[in-house]
């Protein structure tokens, strides 16, 4: 299956972010990006990469040995 290419807007609005945040990715060379002539384009799989490293998971309940004061 082909790889689609997403504009600057299209990545923004998928994170819910502003232009300027996808556009400050691809300045610090933090994400994948393709350069099509003056255009610049993400991989939606460079996108589905670039959340899952960044993606933080839940640590679970931790027992302390420390006892609450009531």
């Amino acid at each position: 299956m082909a790889d689609r290419y997403l504009t600057v807007a299209q990545v923004a609005e998928l994170l819910g972010t502003t232009e300027r945040f996808p556009r400050r990715l691809i300045a610090e060379r933090r994400i994948v990006f393709v350069k099509v002539g003056r255009h610049v384009r993400i991989p939606e799989s460079a996108l589905s990469a670039f959340i899952d490293a960044n993606t933080v998971q839940p640590i679970g309940h931790r027992h302390s040995s420390l006892q609450r004061a009531a």
